[in-house]
């Protein structure tokens, strides 16, 4: 990958970003940098597109795929948040900030989450900008499988989901059916599993083994920080059945419940 692509793919993050940071200021509301999360990486690809010297069916494939996981997360988060209060995450954030956190949000929030995107996005640069293979191997049939599994636990599990709270019945209740039976973060499973499907594009072109770092920067995240640790306490603080169901889910890989 060229430097001058990658910087590019950078530059089109980050301003994309700040867009949405005025946004943010505008409206005072600095969660729709989650609806905005899917969008940079499109972003950061049409840059790699623009760079690229060739256009085989096999970068429009990886392309396409990309799409498909970023509009349905930003098109899912928009309808799940739509007419919403700003998240309790960046509510914090902005009590602790007091009057600078409309600016100090563009480097803590929306920057950063701009330059997560870009490392994340590494596999993807390196298979849009490779002139070779030009068609499709059995890295690429893996990367295929990868990216429909991926989109299935973690499109499946955002559904299921909705449907489960949109039962009065199940008010203050843990769901526990379909792939939430199996993981207690369908979609934060499913989420790695493409990106890590993406990697296996990129492992299929010479060279492009360092962009390991990108799905596995995602993994960490999602369970390690921004993901199931930070989501975890307040979902044993605010629901009774919560820690039965740890103890018996488990907690990202899907495998049957224990008792």
């Amino acid at each position: 990958m060229s430097v001058d692509a990658a910087l590019a793919a950078l530059g089109a993050v980050a301003l994309f970003m700040t867009a949405v940071w005025l946004v943010s200021v505008a409206r005072r509301d600095a969660s729709i940098v989650d609806i905005a999360w899917g969008l940079g990486f499109l972003a950061a690809a049409w840059a790699y597109r623009v760079s690229a010297e060739t256009a085989t069916s096999r970068q429009v494939l990886v392309l396409v795929l990309l799409h498909l996981w970023g509009l349905r997360l930003a098109l899912h988060l928009l309808r799940r948040n739509w007419g919403s209060p700003e998240d309790r995450r960046y509510r914090r954030m902005r009590e602790r900030g007091g009057g600078r956190f409309w600016w100090a949000s563009l480097f803590k929030v929306f920057w950063l989450q701009a330059v997560v995107a870009w490392m994340v996005s590494a596999p993807v640069g390196v298979a849009l900008l490779a002139e070779a293979p030009a068609t499709l191997g059995g890295l690429d049939g893996l990367g295929i499988a990868l990216v429909a599994v991926g989109l299935l636990f973690e499109a499946g599990g955002d559904w299921q989901l909705a449907r489960f709270r949109r039962d009065p019945a199940n008010r203050g209740r843990v769901c526990d059916r379909g792939f939430w039976r199996y993981t207690r973060h369908p979609n934060y499973f499913g989420d790695a599993v493409v990106w890590w499907g993406f990697f296996a594009f990129a492992a299929a072109t010479p060279g492009g083994w360092w962009s390991a770092v990108g799905p596995l920067l995602m993994t960490v995240l999602l369970v390690r920080v921004s993901g199931v640790a930070m989501l975890e306490p307040d979902l044993q603080r605010t629901k009774p059945g919560y820690r039965a169901y740890i103890a018996r889910t488990s907690p990202f890989f899907p495998w049957p419940p224990r008792g």
